[in-house]
């Protein structure tokens, strides 16, 4: 009738009788909350929780080759030779002479002034260096299993003889380094460990503060006051004890990927992961400064007052040092088998995207569950702010950043990888780019040497990134080459 009241048309009756998908997922969510409607109220619907509804597509790993890794004990050797000729590349560019004018010119009759080295600072520098290279011939030797008793004495011998010839040549280099030297230059021979302690004391704090947060809440509600204890922090020299103890034990083994159906379990998987790699990434940050410190910076500090050296190739090469023992501990440290463990860790977890306040104000929002698995695409809010699924696999936390960092690094497994092929072809490119502006005998003698050591580095590097590139663009399938989580 004109003047009666309308009927609902035929878009509206559409739409009012088939609901859409994330309203069906978001009526009644596996914790008893509710849909976020437009005026933002919560409805309270009968329907199914969000995983009966909309299972997410399950997460799918390719399988990469074995690549060959060099072993502990072959890459402490490389390593170390590096090191000793960066070191003889610095000793060049301080000592070096004009030995090829004529007689009637001061010059000196070899290439670098001997006399004015310090031999003793040379060979503390050399032990020092060597300390990973001799540790991991004492662990090698200590993880072999002695086939008979006249063996293993002999093992035990070969340790005592190693340790006490170590310290015995520290000992005499610092007795002859306190009788040449102020105490200010010796003050330079022991500063990388007074940095060392602070970061393994805040490390063994951070990491006890974890497994102490991650305890279960009854057994501090039964322990009462007892269980406030292990929050405590603990002493000074409790946490050196501690460190001390962890150096000379066996290496914590790495955690493995299971592909968990819990939330909650694949959290704890990458708490556990996320320590392991944050322990090895600080083990590769103060080796590789260790490195540099010792090999470029300080011959430096003991430099007579009256001896001329280029202070900006110096400089230059203290960096590139520094950069390249980076580069072979990263790509030690983090092989290709440990990066993919990190990447399907991270596929799982999934990332949140924070959205600003009045968008999507008329799509279904959910209220974030622990124990859901989220798709990708839904929108929840947690903490008073809005988030989106931006991973097909959503059971990170949205307010935590530490998995949003996660993610971020490793749910592309060869960005790591890349990240180190850029950081090297740079340096190998500025090299060259040096090596062909170089007028001075040394600069020329230097590059060379340096040179050849990172072309190694790179090489092994680029045959990863191949191996691994055409791995990982290989398509998956449920039969070949992935793995479906189970």
């Amino acid at each position: 009738m004109p003047g009666g009241r309308r009927g609902p048309s035929r878009q509206q009756l559409s739409r009012s009788a088939l609901p859409s998908l994330q309203t069906l997922v978001g009526g009644g969510l596996s914790n008893g909350t509710g849909l976020r409607n437009r005026s933002s109220n919560s409805v309270g619907l009968s329907a199914p929780p969000l995983t009966s509804l909309i299972t997410p597509e399950p997460v799918r790993h390719s399988r990469i080759p074995d690549l060959p890794l060099d072993s502990s004990l072959l890459f402490e050797f490389l390593l170390f030779l590096y090191l000793l000729v960066a070191l003889f590349v610095q000793y060049i560019n301080i000592y070096r002479t004009v030995w090829w004018y004529p007689y009637s010119h001061p010059a000196a009759s070899t290439s670098l002034n001997f006399h004015l080295m310090d031999y003793h600072l040379a060979v503390f520098i050399t032990v020092m260096l060597a300390r990973r290279l001799v540790w991991t011939i004492i662990s090698e030797a200590s993880q072999s299993s002695p086939c008979s008793l006249v063996r293993y004495v002999f093992v035990i011998a070969a340790r005592l003889s190693l340790l006490t010839l170590c310290g015995w040549v520290l000992c005499w280099t610092l007795v002859n380094l306190f009788k040449n030297h102020s105490v200010l230059n010796l003050l330079f021979l022991g500063y990388p460990f007074g940095v060392y302690v602070p970061l393994c004391c805040f490390h063994q704090e951070s990491r006890g503060g974890n497994v102490a947060s991650t305890a279960d809440c009854s057994l501090s509600e039964r322990e009462g006051v007892d269980g406030g204890a292990l929050l405590r922090p603990r002493d000074f020299m409790s946490l050196l004890r501690e460190n001390l103890l962890e150096q000379f034990s066996s290496p914590t083994p790495v955690p493995t990927h299971t592909c968990p159906h819990s939330p909650e379990l694949i959290r704890t998987e990458v708490e556990e992961l996320k320590t392991n790699f944050n322990r090895r990434i600080k083990e590769v940050l103060f080796n590789s400064l260790f490195s540099a410190y010792y090999v470029a910076f300080l011959p430096l500090c003991f430099v007579k007052s009256t001896q001329y050296y280029d202070m900006r190739w110096s400089c230059e090469h203290l960096i590139m040092v520094w950069i390249n023992a980076f580069v072979m501990l990263m790509s030690q440290l983090l092989p290709p088998s440990y990066c993919d463990l990190l990447h399907r860790s991270a596929a799982h977890l999934g990332r949140w995207q924070r959205l600003e306040h009045g968008s999507y104000s008329n799509a279904p929002q959910h209220l974030w569950s622990e124990n859901t698995i989220w798709p990708q695409g839904v929108l929840v809010r947690h903490s008073r702010s809005l988030y989106k699924a931006v991973g097909p696999y959503n059971v990170a936390l949205p307010s935590d950043v530490s998995h949003a960092r996660f993610y971020f690094l490793f749910h592309k497994p060869l960005r790591i990888l890349n990240l180190l092929i850029g950081i090297e072809s740079s340096v190998i490119l500025y090299q060259l780019y040096s090596l062909v502006r170089s007028e001075r005998w040394n600069h020329t003698l230097s590059l060379g040497l340096i040179l050849f050591c990172n072309y190694y580095v790179l090489f092994k590097l680029l045959r990863d990134r191949i191996v691994l590139g055409k791995a990982y663009s290989y398509p998956l399938s449920g039969n070949s080459l992935s793995l479906k989580s189970q």
